[in-house]
């Protein structure tokens, strides 16, 4: 079923395919309507689970916009001796970009680190460009953790554009793990984000609702992000 509209369009579509005899559970990933054509959710014929992973624009939400990872890497920058960061900021409507953003900024000043800037971008190649020639450049920062693949991308080749190294002189960070950022030179470190597993789980406390079973709480399942470390991460200069 496609996921278009709001909560209360895919209720009622969702209403609409429902064929009890050949549907045995429902799955979905954004918000669904409390009650759609005068029925209610917990009294519909088959099992419901809601994970509401994403809000009616798509927006990942919940466990999707963990930003526990960006802490990791703070940390382990910060024992490769970097002490100056950047961070290049999604756009603040997405919880994942608030949370990257608000754990970025904690685990530097714990760690009694320097933000130089957070730049506020779009998620795009260009937004990451467009810091890397006119902040990141000129801050004195040997680190940059951005908000995803693509902007770091764009803090890559903006920073080669000036004849600055990665890592050489200032190392950078995505998250996505998108394929390209593995064959880039330099290969691209990042957050790998495990969609599969997500899936999986999902599907578990699906299945346990079928059993007649209370599903287990939903919970941060160990691993599902974790950090990869490539080429365009290093020391600090002079580390």
């Amino acid at each position: 079923m496609g996921l278009e509209g709001d909560a209360s369009a895919r209720a009622d579509r969702m209403h609409t395919l429902l064929h009890p005899d050949n549907i045995d559970g429902i799955l979905a990933f954004a918000p669904l309507a409390t009650c759609m054509a005068g029925l209610d959710l917990t009294s519909f014929p088959v099992p419901v689970l809601v994970e509401g992973e994403y809000d009616d624009n798509m927006r990942a939400q919940g466990l999707l916009a963990d930003a526990a990872p960006m802490a990791e890497i703070v940390r382990r920058l910060a024992a490769d001796g970097h002490r100056r960061f950047v961070h290049v900021a999604g756009s603040d409507l997405l919880a994942s970009a608030r949370n990257r953003r608000t754990v970025y900024e904690a685990t530097v000043a714990e760690l009694g680190l320097t933000s130089c800037a957070v730049v506020d971008g779009d998620w795009t190649v260009r937004s990451g460009w467009e810091a890397a020639t006119t902040v990141i450049a000129g801050c004195g920062a040997t680190a940059v953790l951005a908000a995803n693949d693509r902007v770091a991308f764009g803090v890559i080749q903006g920073l080669q554009s000036l004849h600055i190294d990665v890592p050489g002189q200032i190392s950078v960070v995505g998250w996505d793990d998108e394929e390209i950022g593995r064959y880039m030179r330099p290969a691209l470190s990042t957050v790998r984000v495990d969609r599969e597993r997500q899936g999986r789980e999902a599907m578990r406390r699906l299945l346990a609702l079928l059993r007649g079973e209370e599903p287990e709480s939903l919970v941060h399942p160990p691993g599902l992000n974790h950090v990869v470390l490539r080429q365009s991460t290093g020391p600090a200069p002079g580390a």
